[in-house]
Protein backbone atom coordinates (compact mmCIF):
# COMPACT_ATOMS: atom_id res chain seq x y z
CA UNK A 1 0.00 0.00 0.00
CA UNK A 2 1.30 3.07 -0.83
CA UNK A 3 1.83 6.49 1.83
CA UNK A 4 1.11 9.58 1.07
CA UNK A 5 0.61 12.70 3.09
CA UNK A 6 -1.44 15.28 1.72
CA UNK A 7 -0.99 19.26 2.99
CA UNK A 8 -3.48 21.86 2.76
CA UNK A 9 -4.45 24.52 4.50
CA UNK A 10 -8.12 24.02 4.12
CA UNK A 11 -10.06 20.69 3.68
CA UNK A 12 -13.51 21.56 3.40
CA UNK A 13 -15.27 20.18 0.28
CA UNK A 14 -17.42 22.86 -0.77
CA UNK A 15 -14.96 26.32 0.29
CA UNK A 16 -13.69 26.94 -3.15
CA UNK A 17 -12.48 25.82 -6.41
CA UNK A 18 -9.40 24.40 -4.97
CA UNK A 19 -11.06 22.59 -2.08
CA UNK A 20 -13.67 21.13 -4.55
CA UNK A 21 -10.69 20.11 -6.71
CA UNK A 22 -8.97 18.18 -3.86
CA UNK A 23 -12.15 16.03 -3.10
CA UNK A 24 -12.63 14.67 -6.65
CA UNK A 25 -9.27 13.37 -5.76
CA UNK A 26 -9.95 12.50 -1.94
CA UNK A 27 -13.56 10.81 -2.69
CA UNK A 28 -11.86 8.80 -5.22
CA UNK A 29 -9.41 7.21 -3.16
CA UNK A 30 -8.77 3.04 -3.72
CA UNK A 31 -8.22 2.29 0.22
CA UNK A 32 -6.99 -0.82 -0.81
CA UNK A 33 -3.87 0.61 -2.73
CA UNK A 34 -3.44 4.13 -1.10
CA UNK A 35 -2.81 5.05 2.68
CA UNK A 36 -3.63 8.83 3.30
CA UNK A 37 -2.24 10.89 5.83
CA UNK A 38 -4.01 14.33 5.84
CA UNK A 39 -2.51 17.28 7.57
CA UNK A 40 -4.23 20.58 7.20
CA UNK A 41 -5.94 23.73 9.16
CA UNK A 42 -9.20 24.07 9.15
CA UNK A 43 -11.74 21.18 8.16
CA UNK A 44 -13.03 18.64 10.02
CA UNK A 45 -11.48 16.58 13.40
CA UNK A 46 -11.10 13.93 11.07
CA UNK A 47 -11.54 11.86 7.79
CA UNK A 48 -13.56 8.45 8.10
CA UNK A 49 -10.93 5.96 7.19
CA UNK A 50 -7.63 7.94 6.68
CA UNK A 51 -5.31 9.23 9.68
CA UNK A 52 -5.31 13.14 10.13
CA UNK A 53 -3.19 15.99 11.78
CA UNK A 54 -4.96 18.93 12.47
CA UNK A 55 -2.26 21.87 12.45
CA UNK A 56 -3.49 25.92 14.77
CA UNK A 57 -4.23 28.38 12.43
CA UNK A 58 -4.59 32.34 12.33
CA UNK A 59 -7.11 33.87 10.51
CA UNK A 60 -5.63 36.33 7.41
CA UNK A 61 -6.71 40.31 8.22
CA UNK A 62 -7.11 40.92 4.84
CA UNK A 63 -9.20 38.45 3.98
CA UNK A 64 -11.09 36.72 6.99
CA UNK A 65 -12.42 33.64 5.45
CA UNK A 66 -9.36 32.26 4.71
CA UNK A 67 -6.76 31.03 7.70
CA UNK A 68 -3.09 30.11 7.92
CA UNK A 69 -1.74 27.05 9.05
CA UNK A 70 1.58 27.20 11.31
CA UNK A 71 2.83 24.15 11.95
CA UNK A 72 6.07 25.68 13.77
CA UNK A 73 3.54 26.24 16.98
CA UNK A 74 3.57 21.88 17.07
CA UNK A 75 6.34 21.17 15.03
CA UNK A 76 7.87 18.34 16.97
CA UNK A 77 4.52 16.51 17.25
CA UNK A 78 3.76 17.02 13.60
CA UNK A 79 7.04 15.36 12.21
CA UNK A 80 6.96 12.56 14.63
CA UNK A 81 3.07 11.95 12.85
CA UNK A 82 4.74 11.88 10.11
CA UNK A 83 8.10 9.87 10.67
CA UNK A 84 5.65 7.27 12.41
CA UNK A 85 3.31 7.59 8.88
CA UNK A 86 6.62 6.92 6.83
CA UNK A 87 5.28 8.55 3.60
CA UNK A 88 6.67 7.99 0.30
CA UNK A 89 4.98 10.76 -1.55
CA UNK A 90 4.24 14.20 -0.24
CA UNK A 91 1.23 16.24 -1.83
CA UNK A 92 1.27 19.27 -1.19
CA UNK A 93 -1.61 22.09 -2.04
CA UNK A 94 -0.01 25.41 -1.90
CA UNK A 95 2.83 27.43 -1.04
CA UNK A 96 2.09 28.55 2.19
CA UNK A 97 3.57 28.24 5.86
CA UNK A 98 2.48 24.78 5.64
CA UNK A 99 3.54 24.20 2.14
CA UNK A 100 7.12 25.15 2.89
CA UNK A 101 7.19 23.08 6.12
CA UNK A 102 5.97 20.07 4.26
CA UNK A 103 8.56 21.09 1.70
CA UNK A 104 11.81 21.11 3.79
CA UNK A 105 10.56 18.03 5.45
CA UNK A 106 9.78 15.94 2.44
CA UNK A 107 13.76 17.35 1.16
CA UNK A 108 15.36 16.34 4.49
CA UNK A 109 14.14 12.94 3.79
CA UNK A 110 14.32 12.85 0.01
CA UNK A 111 10.71 12.08 -0.23
CA UNK A 112 9.26 12.87 -3.91
CA UNK A 113 6.38 16.06 -3.71
CA UNK A 114 3.60 16.86 -6.24
CA UNK A 115 1.74 19.67 -5.92
CA UNK A 116 -1.43 21.16 -7.94
CA UNK A 117 -1.24 24.70 -8.83
CA UNK A 118 -4.28 25.60 -7.14
CA UNK A 119 -4.05 29.68 -6.76
CA UNK A 120 -2.47 32.52 -8.59
CA UNK A 121 -1.36 34.21 -5.40
CA UNK A 122 0.88 36.62 -8.19
CA UNK A 123 -3.01 38.39 -9.35
CA UNK A 124 -3.98 39.41 -5.52
CA UNK A 125 -1.55 41.99 -4.91
CA UNK A 126 -3.23 44.33 -7.68
CA UNK A 127 -6.64 43.87 -5.18
CA UNK A 128 -5.63 44.07 -1.91
CA UNK A 129 -3.07 46.98 -2.02
CA UNK A 130 -4.66 49.04 -4.80
CA UNK A 131 -4.52 51.68 -2.16
CA UNK A 132 -0.87 51.17 -1.89
CA UNK A 133 0.59 51.16 -5.31
CA UNK A 134 4.05 51.60 -4.57
CA UNK A 135 3.93 48.14 -2.52
CA UNK A 136 2.16 46.22 -5.89
CA UNK A 137 6.12 45.52 -7.40
CA UNK A 138 7.53 45.06 -4.22
CA UNK A 139 4.64 42.24 -3.20
CA UNK A 140 5.04 40.77 -7.08
CA UNK A 141 8.50 40.31 -6.91
CA UNK A 142 8.47 38.72 -3.12
CA UNK A 143 5.51 36.23 -4.70
CA UNK A 144 7.63 35.39 -7.81
CA UNK A 145 10.78 34.69 -5.85
CA UNK A 146 8.85 32.44 -3.15
CA UNK A 147 7.15 30.63 -5.91
CA UNK A 148 10.03 29.96 -7.95
CA UNK A 149 11.89 28.58 -4.75
CA UNK A 150 8.85 26.23 -3.87
CA UNK A 151 7.82 24.77 -7.63
CA UNK A 152 11.23 24.41 -9.22
CA UNK A 153 11.73 21.86 -5.35
CA UNK A 154 8.23 20.21 -6.39
CA UNK A 155 8.74 16.74 -8.87
CA UNK A 156 5.35 16.97 -10.41
CA UNK A 157 3.46 20.12 -10.90
CA UNK A 158 -0.29 19.88 -12.08
CA UNK A 159 -1.08 23.35 -13.86
CA UNK A 160 -4.47 23.59 -15.36
CA UNK A 161 -3.92 25.61 -18.22
CA UNK A 162 -1.57 26.27 -21.02
CA UNK A 163 -2.01 30.27 -19.91
CA UNK A 164 -1.20 29.39 -16.47
CA UNK A 165 1.70 27.71 -18.00
CA UNK A 166 3.08 30.04 -19.97
CA UNK A 167 2.87 32.76 -16.96
CA UNK A 168 4.88 29.85 -14.70
CA UNK A 169 7.61 29.74 -16.99
CA UNK A 170 8.04 33.35 -17.27
CA UNK A 171 8.40 33.40 -13.37
CA UNK A 172 11.47 31.33 -13.91
CA UNK A 173 9.22 27.61 -12.98
CA UNK A 174 11.15 24.94 -14.98
CA UNK A 175 9.04 23.81 -17.69
CA UNK A 176 9.93 19.84 -17.28
CA UNK A 177 8.27 19.87 -13.74
CA UNK A 178 5.27 20.92 -14.76
CA UNK A 179 2.38 18.83 -16.51
CA UNK A 180 -1.16 20.30 -18.16
CA UNK A 181 -3.80 18.29 -15.83
CA UNK A 182 -6.90 20.55 -16.21
CA UNK A 183 -10.13 19.99 -14.51
CA UNK A 184 -13.35 17.68 -14.47
CA UNK A 185 -16.99 18.66 -14.60
CA UNK A 186 -19.38 16.40 -13.13
CA UNK A 187 -22.05 16.92 -16.49
CA UNK A 188 -24.74 14.65 -14.53
CA UNK A 189 -24.80 17.89 -12.05
CA UNK A 190 -24.65 20.63 -14.46
CA UNK A 191 -26.38 19.99 -17.88
CA UNK A 192 -28.66 22.04 -20.06
CA UNK A 193 -31.69 19.49 -18.35
CA UNK A 194 -32.04 21.69 -15.42
CA UNK A 195 -33.42 24.38 -17.13
CA UNK A 196 -36.46 25.60 -14.92
CA UNK A 197 -38.02 29.34 -16.53
CA UNK A 198 -40.87 29.22 -14.20
CA UNK A 199 -38.08 28.90 -11.07
CA UNK A 200 -36.58 31.76 -12.06
CA UNK A 201 -39.30 33.59 -13.29
CA UNK A 202 -40.14 33.35 -9.69
CA UNK A 203 -37.33 34.65 -8.32
CA UNK A 204 -37.30 37.73 -10.57
CA UNK A 205 -41.68 38.42 -11.18
CA UNK A 206 -40.65 38.88 -14.66
CA UNK A 207 -39.63 37.43 -18.36
CA UNK A 208 -36.66 40.03 -18.77
CA UNK A 209 -33.28 38.30 -20.25
CA UNK A 210 -31.14 37.08 -17.32
CA UNK A 211 -27.45 37.71 -16.38
CA UNK A 212 -25.35 35.16 -14.26
CA UNK A 213 -22.40 35.62 -12.33
CA UNK A 214 -21.54 32.90 -9.68
CA UNK A 215 -18.51 33.30 -7.61
CA UNK A 216 -17.13 34.34 -3.89
CA UNK A 217 -17.75 38.11 -3.42
CA UNK A 218 -13.76 39.05 -2.76
CA UNK A 219 -11.90 41.80 -4.28
CA UNK A 220 -9.76 39.31 -6.11
CA UNK A 221 -12.42 38.28 -8.08
CA UNK A 222 -12.62 41.82 -10.23
CA UNK A 223 -15.85 42.95 -8.48
CA UNK A 224 -14.55 46.67 -9.05
CA UNK A 225 -15.23 45.68 -13.06
CA UNK A 226 -18.35 43.55 -12.57
CA UNK A 227 -20.04 46.62 -10.78
CA UNK A 228 -18.87 48.47 -14.04
CA UNK A 229 -20.42 45.84 -16.20
CA UNK A 230 -23.85 46.52 -14.37
CA UNK A 231 -22.84 50.48 -14.86
CA UNK A 232 -22.76 50.26 -18.07
CA UNK A 233 -25.77 47.97 -18.90
CA UNK A 234 -27.72 50.45 -16.80
CA UNK A 235 -26.09 53.17 -18.85
CA UNK A 236 -27.28 51.88 -22.29
CA UNK A 237 -30.98 50.71 -20.67
CA UNK A 238 -30.22 46.84 -21.72
CA UNK A 239 -33.57 45.49 -19.69
CA UNK A 240 -32.36 42.59 -17.85
CA UNK A 241 -32.03 40.82 -14.39
CA UNK A 242 -28.34 40.78 -13.14
CA UNK A 243 -28.23 38.16 -10.44
CA UNK A 244 -25.51 37.64 -8.54
CA UNK A 245 -24.51 34.17 -6.42
CA UNK A 246 -22.23 33.89 -4.08
CA UNK A 247 -21.21 35.98 -0.68
CA UNK A 248 -17.77 36.96 0.61
CA UNK A 249 -16.26 40.19 2.16
CA UNK A 250 -17.03 42.34 -1.27
CA UNK A 251 -20.49 41.79 -1.15
CA UNK A 252 -21.90 45.00 1.35
CA UNK A 253 -20.66 47.11 -1.08
CA UNK A 254 -21.46 45.62 -4.73
CA UNK A 255 -24.74 45.65 -3.42
CA UNK A 256 -24.67 49.28 -2.45
CA UNK A 257 -23.47 49.76 -5.80
CA UNK A 258 -25.41 47.89 -7.96
CA UNK A 259 -29.17 48.27 -5.93
CA UNK A 260 -31.13 46.59 -8.87
CA UNK A 261 -29.33 43.09 -9.26
CA UNK A 262 -30.21 40.14 -7.54
CA UNK A 263 -27.75 39.11 -4.81
CA UNK A 264 -28.67 36.05 -3.50
CA UNK A 265 -25.84 34.33 -1.33
CA UNK A 266 -24.24 31.45 -1.64
CA UNK A 267 -26.15 28.73 -3.31
CA UNK A 268 -25.72 24.30 -2.82
CA UNK A 269 -23.96 22.89 -6.20
CA UNK A 270 -27.53 21.79 -7.06
CA UNK A 271 -29.58 25.29 -6.88
CA UNK A 272 -26.44 26.76 -9.38
CA UNK A 273 -26.97 23.94 -11.64
CA UNK A 274 -30.69 25.49 -11.98
CA UNK A 275 -29.42 28.97 -11.88
CA UNK A 276 -27.05 28.10 -14.90
CA UNK A 277 -29.35 26.36 -17.07
CA UNK A 278 -31.93 28.55 -16.70
CA UNK A 279 -29.88 31.95 -17.17
CA UNK A 280 -29.03 33.60 -20.83
CA UNK A 281 -25.56 34.75 -20.22
CA UNK A 282 -22.89 34.03 -17.76
CA UNK A 283 -20.43 36.99 -16.97
CA UNK A 284 -16.97 36.48 -15.32
CA UNK A 285 -14.70 39.48 -15.09
CA UNK A 286 -11.73 37.43 -12.92
CA UNK A 287 -8.45 37.45 -13.92
CA UNK A 288 -7.06 35.80 -10.82
CA UNK A 289 -8.21 32.57 -11.57
CA UNK A 290 -5.64 29.54 -12.26
CA UNK A 291 -8.60 27.51 -13.94
CA UNK A 292 -12.18 29.27 -13.62
CA UNK A 293 -14.36 25.77 -12.29
CA UNK A 294 -17.74 28.13 -12.69
CA UNK A 295 -16.72 28.75 -16.54
CA UNK A 296 -16.78 25.08 -17.14
CA UNK A 297 -20.11 24.90 -15.35
CA UNK A 298 -21.54 27.38 -17.04
CA UNK A 299 -20.58 26.11 -20.44
CA UNK A 300 -21.84 22.52 -19.69
CA UNK A 301 -25.06 23.60 -18.85
CA UNK A 302 -25.40 25.40 -22.20
CA UNK A 303 -24.98 29.28 -20.97
CA UNK A 304 -22.92 31.00 -23.05
CA UNK A 305 -19.83 32.76 -21.20
CA UNK A 306 -18.23 36.11 -21.49
CA UNK A 307 -14.92 36.26 -19.71
CA UNK A 308 -12.03 38.52 -18.91
CA UNK A 309 -9.31 37.59 -21.16
CA UNK A 310 -6.69 37.10 -18.31
CA UNK A 311 -5.73 34.49 -16.38
CA UNK A 312 -6.37 30.46 -16.31
CA UNK A 313 -9.95 30.97 -16.93
CA UNK A 314 -8.90 33.00 -20.82
CA UNK A 315 -7.58 29.44 -21.97
CA UNK A 316 -11.20 27.80 -21.29
CA UNK A 317 -13.18 30.03 -24.46
CA UNK A 318 -11.91 29.44 -27.17
CA UNK A 319 -13.38 33.29 -28.19
CA UNK A 320 -16.28 33.33 -30.70
CA UNK A 321 -17.05 29.87 -30.83
CA UNK A 322 -17.54 29.01 -27.11
CA UNK A 323 -17.89 32.26 -26.01
CA UNK A 324 -16.40 35.59 -25.75
CA UNK A 325 -13.61 37.15 -24.41
CA UNK A 326 -12.92 40.48 -23.50
CA UNK A 327 -10.53 42.97 -22.08
CA UNK A 328 -10.84 42.80 -18.43
CA UNK A 329 -11.05 46.20 -16.83
CA UNK A 330 -13.52 47.33 -20.24
CA UNK A 331 -16.82 46.88 -18.73
CA UNK A 332 -18.02 48.50 -22.64
CA UNK A 333 -16.60 45.33 -24.19
CA UNK A 334 -18.62 43.47 -22.15
CA UNK A 335 -21.69 44.49 -22.50
CA UNK A 336 -21.49 44.85 -26.37
CA UNK A 337 -20.74 41.07 -26.44
CA UNK A 338 -23.57 40.15 -24.13
CA UNK A 339 -25.91 42.53 -26.23
CA UNK A 340 -24.97 40.67 -29.30
CA UNK A 341 -26.04 37.64 -27.56
CA UNK A 342 -29.06 38.91 -26.33
CA UNK A 343 -30.17 39.72 -30.23
CA UNK A 344 -29.12 36.89 -31.91
CA UNK A 345 -30.72 33.68 -30.97
CA UNK A 346 -28.42 31.54 -33.72
CA UNK A 347 -25.28 32.89 -32.28
CA UNK A 348 -26.54 32.03 -28.60
CA UNK A 349 -27.05 28.57 -30.20
CA UNK A 350 -23.89 28.30 -31.64
CA UNK A 351 -21.70 29.09 -28.56
CA UNK A 352 -24.24 26.68 -26.63
CA UNK A 353 -23.96 23.81 -28.81
CA UNK A 354 -19.59 24.21 -29.41
CA UNK A 355 -19.59 24.77 -25.40
CA UNK A 356 -21.33 21.62 -24.64
CA UNK A 357 -18.71 19.74 -27.07
CA UNK A 358 -15.71 21.13 -25.21
CA UNK A 359 -16.97 20.57 -21.86
CA UNK A 360 -17.69 16.60 -22.75
CA UNK A 361 -13.81 16.00 -22.90
CA UNK A 362 -13.75 16.64 -19.08
CA UNK A 363 -13.55 13.59 -17.22
CA UNK A 364 -12.55 13.50 -13.71
CA UNK A 365 -12.44 9.88 -13.33
CA UNK A 366 -9.82 9.78 -16.14
CA UNK A 367 -7.98 13.11 -14.46
CA UNK A 368 -7.83 11.01 -10.74
CA UNK A 369 -7.09 7.84 -12.63
CA UNK A 370 -3.62 9.80 -13.97
CA UNK A 371 -3.03 11.37 -10.57
CA UNK A 372 -3.37 7.98 -9.00
CA UNK A 373 -0.94 6.76 -11.55
CA UNK A 374 1.81 9.23 -10.82
CA UNK A 375 1.58 8.85 -7.34
CA UNK A 376 2.26 5.05 -7.63
CA UNK A 377 5.42 6.22 -10.22
CA UNK A 378 6.82 8.98 -7.65
CA UNK A 379 6.38 6.27 -4.92
CA UNK A 380 9.28 4.32 -7.09
CA UNK A 381 11.66 7.58 -7.07
CA UNK A 382 13.32 6.55 -3.33
CA UNK A 383 12.92 3.13 -1.20
CA UNK A 384 11.29 4.17 1.48
CA UNK A 385 11.24 1.84 4.77
CA UNK A 386 8.34 0.27 6.38
CA UNK A 387 5.99 2.75 8.94
CA UNK A 388 7.41 2.50 12.62
CA UNK A 389 4.28 2.59 14.38
CA UNK A 390 0.45 1.23 13.47
CA UNK A 391 -2.04 4.10 13.22
CA UNK A 392 -5.26 3.58 14.78
CA UNK A 393 -8.22 4.18 12.33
Amino acid sequence: MKRVAFFAEIMTEDFDGASRTMFQLINRIDTSKFDYLFVYGSGPDSFSGFKSFKVPTLNIPINKDYCLAIPQLVRFKLEKALDQFNPEVIHISTPSILGFFALNYAKKRNIPVLSIYHTHFISYSRFYLHRFTSLIYPAEQWIKKRMKKFYNSCDKIYVPTVAMITALKAMGIAEERMSLWQRGIDRQLFSPSKADQSWIRHITQNDKPNILFASRLVWEKNIRTLIDIYDELERQKIDCNFIVIGDGKAREEAQYRMPNAYFLGKKSHEELARFYASADIFVFPSTSETYGNVVTEAMASGLPCVIGNEGGSASLIDHGRTGFKCHAYNAKEYVYFMARLLENPGLTAEIKENALAETAKLDWDKLSQRYFTDIDQLTAITPVASPTWAWAN
